[in-house]
């Protein structure tokens, strides 16, 4: 009987061990999220002010288990600015700076996407106001998280892995 009690304490103490293990794997690495660079037929780009800090920003956010980076850059848009993407364009960058966002660290992957639709708060929860910008327009305003860089690097015609 001591050998039993003594097998199932040495099996609960590796159980112990490995789930320790798993979610220090799983808790402590960065989370994947999309950041789309909407451009409407007109050559505008689309904003949402964002109701958490008020700020302007690129629609998206984090990629759900079991979905593509396009197939979340779609759900985002749409969620966040009630349009649809007719094409995607081009990779921007992959930007990983532990302090791109202070909530948490996240590996955001921007895209360019051309977008249809007219732009709408779909998420009040979210989302302030959606608005649609000329490029020059952009300087005047003050970005969310690293959000100036992504529209620098684009504007530059740059792909930038950070």
């Amino acid at each position: 009987m001591l050998n039993g009690v003594f097998s199932g304490l040495i099996w609960f103490e590796s159980l112990q061990r490995a789930a320790r293990v798993l979610l220090g794997l799983l808790l402590r690495r960065p989370i994947l999220g999309v950041c789309v660079i909407p451009i409407m037929p007109d050559g505008r780009v689309v904003l949402m002010q964002r109701r958490d800090s008020g700020l302007w920003g690129l629609p998206g956010g984090l990629i759900d288990w079991g979905e593509t980076i396009t197939a979340s850059a779609r759900r985002e848009l749409a969620e966040e600015t009630g349009l649809q993407i007719s094409q995607v364009g081009r990779l921007v960058g992959i930007y990983s700076s532990p302090q791109r966002d202070s909530r948490f660290h996240s590996v955001c992957v921007a895209i360019e996407v051309f977008a249809t639709g007219t732009p709408c708060i779909n998420d009040p929860a979210e989302v302030l106001a959606v608005n649609t910008f000329h490029w020059t327009d952009l300087a005047a305003l003050s970005l969310a998280h690293d959000h100036a860089q992504h529209i620098d690097d684009y504007l530059a015609q740059r792909t930038v892995v950070d």
